[in-house]
């Protein structure tokens, strides 16, 4: 669940909440934020959430971290006055997350006595290089945002792998890369649920930001716009078509970035075609695997 504010296109805004929603209608799947904005909160706050979730579906939550704001300048201003202050605390931070999760800080002042001991693996989020620094120093998972941010994700990683340091809670380094998704049963009916992504990534670019719009033929006109250079870089990574067309593609991404695993975000308007298409891609990951 990612944290975003003032969009309507991402419905986790409360995302401890939802995580918790998720996990208590789910029985084995790992839950988690991808992620907690940091410098939205007080880093005892969500120690106190996030250890809750983990007593409650035990193994079962991950905490992703993040430094963006999740939003826009207004909004990120109305969440707290001083975020670029927080913002510029965020590797401090973490290490208070990680103090209050430890067992040993149960002789300290301030505690997080629900979080203590208990197991919820960190990963540092990040779009840009200056996350994969990070990450790499603290010894952390390290996902990258390469369903968006495309241009900087070899840069993230070669630096990731390059600078990591191993840590109690991972000796090698452990990459996720996001990726979008559409999947359907021939391409041309992947290529026509895509056309919902496309309005989506022109209303972003032109300030038009409304929710996921309804599917339509795929014209000559939106064919030129999939060429237009700041929609063909927000869309670099994007695996869209029938299952054999999409293995193929995302085959050809795991090479490239020797990913651990993948973050699969997939817009499309109809929740059933949604579903297929989450089907489609299990099946592929699991022939890959």
């Amino acid at each position: 669940m990612a944290e975003h504010h003032n969009s309507p296109n991402i419905g986790s805004s409360a995302t401890s909440i939802l995580i918790g929603y998720v996990a208590a209608g789910t029985h084995t799947i790992r839950v988690g934020s991808g992620g907690i904005m940091l410098p939205n909160h007080s880093p005892l706050i969500i120690a106190e959430q996030f250890g809750t979730l983990a007593s409650i579906y035990p193994n079962r939550i991950d905490l992703g971290l993040g430094r963006a704001p999740g939003t826009d300048a207004a909004t990120a201003q109305a969440i707290r006055s001083d975020f670029m202050q927080m913002a510029q605390s965020f590797p401090k931070e973490i290490e208070n997350i990680q103090r209050y999760f430890s067992a040993d800080n149960a002789t300290a002042k301030v505690r997080a006595t629900v979080a203590e001991g208990v197991e919820v693996p960190i990963y540092i989020l990040g779009s840009s290089t200056d996350s994969a620094h990070l990450a790499a120093k603290k010894g952390l998972p390290y996902a990258f945002a390469s369903h968006f941010a495309t241009t900087y994700l070899e840069d993230a990683l070669t630096i990731y792998r390059k600078e990591f340091k191993a840590s109690q809670k991972l000796q090698q380094p452990y990459v996720m890369a996001g990726i979008n998704v559409i999947v359907a049963d021939t391409d041309e009916e992947a290529q026509r649920l895509a056309t919902s992504l496309i309005q989506l990534i022109v209303g972003l670019l032109t300030g038009n930001r409304e929710g996921v719009q309804p599917p339509v033929p795929m014209t000559n006109e939106l064919r030129q716009t999939l060429k237009h250079p700041q929609v063909h870089q927000m869309l670099k990574y994007s695996f869209i078509g029938s299952k054999a067309t999409v293995k193929a593609q995302v085959k050809a991404f795991i090479a490239q970035t020797n990913a651990d695993e993948l973050i699969a975000v997939t817009n499309i308007f109809d929740g059933k075609d949604r579903l297929r298409s989450f089907e489609l891609f299990a099946e592929i990951m699991q022939e890959l695997n």
